[in-house]
């Protein structure tokens, strides 16, 4: 018996694979259950990147102080007018889910804002191809993109030395799931 809840039909997350396709931004209004709040001192600056560079979009704004971003459901950002920023980047991280479609123009688009702003793509050993993103406001933003499952991977041979088998996504039959 599991103590999991299986809430795979309210993720807006897709399965993973090669023909996995991203969802439409989410522009309806929620109670959000989680969000970053990123100070900066450059907001037009750093909503251009947010924008063009990862792909959120703007669902409103405060003008001169406050602007929320969104993405996918449940993923929002607020970015909001700071007299300073941090000039390093922070100890964590906050990490956004994408599909592999996704990878490659992510990182050009980054890259052509801001050259040196990207690290990766690199693939993880818990079967996943990761970009760090370092933004204008010096918030580490990182984008992880499942990889199709392979039960015969070292990605498999690595969850099953911690004892884990190969995952069932709960979304039907188990072939090729991350």
């Amino acid at each position: 018996m599991s103590d999991h809840y299986n809430a795979f039909e309210i993720s807006p997350v897709p399965d993973p694979g090669p023909d996995a396709v991203a969802p439409e931004p989410f522009r309806g209004i929620y109670g959000m259950p989680a969000f970053v709040t990123i100070p900066t001192s450059d907001l037009a600056a750093s909503v251009d990147f947010w924008t063009r560079g990862l792909g959120f979009f703007e669902l409103f704004s405060i003008p001169g102080t406050l602007v929320h971003l969104r993405r996918w459901a449940f993923q929002d950002v607020l970015l909001v007018s700071a007299s300073s920023a941090n000039e390093q980047a922070p100890a964590m991280s906050v990490s956004f889910a994408c599909v592999l479609s996704q990878v490659d123009s992510l990182v050009e688009a980054c890259r052509a804002l801001r050259p040196n702003s990207v690290d990766g793509p690199r693939d993880t050993p818990w079967n996943t191809r990761d970009v760090e993103v370092i933004t204008p406001e010096n918030a580490r933003i990182v984008f992880t993109a499942a990889k199709r499952f392979d039960p015969a991977s070292q990605e498999a041979r690595n969850l099953e030395a911690i004892g884990i088998t190969a995952p069932d996504t709960g979304r039907g039959d188990n072939e090729d799931h991350a």
